[in-house]
């Protein structure tokens, strides 16, 4: 069910009540769009621009051809991942784990890999786009009290993939070009959300089968989403553009396990000017969940450690919802190309660095991911690379 937080401070009221991982829902961050804000609704121009706004696909240049990323190796992680896992390996009595649970209390840390290849074309039919997505994502928060055995280890940890199918196409209009997209994806994962106790976690050399035996859950569901991108001068210096999707229409029929994705409508405006000494310049700001359909899941837990009912809060943080982007194009020619990418995500800043060398690409990003909500919200710094092969 779904209640709206008028205390935020709910959470942190009581021992037994914890909330996991309330990020925005995502299939998939793209480095190159993070390092931007993850603004991308009005820009376009990505294969990975199916899972913000099809309509981008019209934007992918004519000239290149077919669009081909394989062996799209994407890590994520967070600052302090490497020092907590070991903590919690090393960690051999009770009285050790509630020191290392301690230690971190209240701090969130991630850690995923994604590996997206597609094969891409803008012809001057339309656009077209087909991608496979393999994706892990992991999530852990430490409670040295969540219990009265000592302390609770949390995670909301997912582990899916499917296909992406997206198509575009441009139409020319008296008030100026609009593109139209559509997208449609298959997604099938496990899920894992729940609670660890200290009789679980010391002295297990499988934390995660401890994990899946307890908390594994299997779903899997069609999405349906739509696309609109206006470019209203495009004969200007400017080139503006403002764009409006509405992803997962209907839900994806996932909406019991961690990594639903609810249906969200979503808004960008950008700007691409022509500016002498710079390639490319792009500057975007985008606006997601306009209606908060994203929740914050709260857990109740027993002295045990286990699950024994949970509710969903609506959390609905403007800034939460905002992304401001910059990309600084220097060189761009068909052996070689780099990008400087800088912005602002949930409030906080993201940069990025995208490079090509002949059918080689490497994209770094950061960002910061927030949790929870309003005055409990928990910064997680997140550090991206991308290795590809492409062209």
């Amino acid at each position: 069910m779904k209640k709206k937080i008028i205390l935020s401070a709910l959470i942190g009221a009581t021992t037994s009540l914890m909330a996991l991982g309330a990020e925005q829902a995502s299939l998939y961050k793209d480095p190159r769009i993070m390092g931007m804000g993850g603004a991308n609704i009005a820009v376009g121009g990505y294969s990975s621009s199916v899972f913000s706004n099809p309509a981008g696909l019209a934007s992918i240049k004519k000239e290149n051809g077919y669009l081909v990323d394989i062996l799209s190796f994407d890590l994520s992680g967070s600052a302090g991942f490497g020092d907590f896992a070991s903590d919690i390996s090393d960690a051999n009595t009770n009285e050790d784990m509630t020191a290392v649970l301690q230690k971190y209390a209240g701090e969130h840390f991630h850690i995923g890999f994604d590996n997206y290849s597609s094969v891409s074309k803008n012809s001057d039919l339309f656009a077209w786009s087909v991608g496979l997505l393999a994706s892990s994502d992991v999530n852990f928060e430490a409670h040295p009290n969540g219990s009265t055995n000592g302390g609770l280890l949390e995670t909301s940890s997912r582990v899916y993939g499917g296909v992406i199918l997206g198509a575009a196409k441009e139409y020319s209009t008296e008030i100026g070009r609009v593109d139209v997209g559509v997208g449609l994806k298959f997604i099938t994962q496990k899920s894992y959300e729940g609670a660890l106790g200290l009789s679980e976690l010391v002295n297990n050399d499988d934390i995660g089968k401890t994990l899946q035996d307890k908390y594994e859950q299997t779903s899997s569901g069609f999405g349906l989403d739509l696309g609109l991108t206006y470019h209203p001068f495009e004969d200007t210096m400017w080139h503006p553009a403002f764009g409006l999707s509405v992803l997962n229409i209907g839900g994806m029929g996932m909406d019991d396990n961690f990594g639903k994705q609810p249906t969200t409508v979503n808004i960008g405006a950008s700007i691409t000017p022509e500016i002498g000494y710079i390639d490319k310049l792009v500057l975007a700001i985008d606006y997601v969940d306009m209606f908060n359909e994203n929740t914050i899941r709260i857990y109740d837990y027993n002295d045990d450690g286990e699950v024994v009912a949970f509710s969903d809060y609506t959390d609905s943080d403007f800034i939460k919802r905002l992304r401001i982007g910059a990309g600084f194009g220097i060189i761009d020619t068909s052996m070689f190309s780099t990008q400087i990418n800088i912005g602002l995500y949930q409030g906080a800043y993201t940069a990025g660095l995208d490079m090509a060398a002949s059918v080689f690409k490497l994209n770094l990003a950061t960002y910061a991911e927030q949790v929870g909500t309003g005055s409990v919200d928990i910064s997680d710094r997140r550090y991206m690379a991308q290795l590809a092969i492409g062209w």
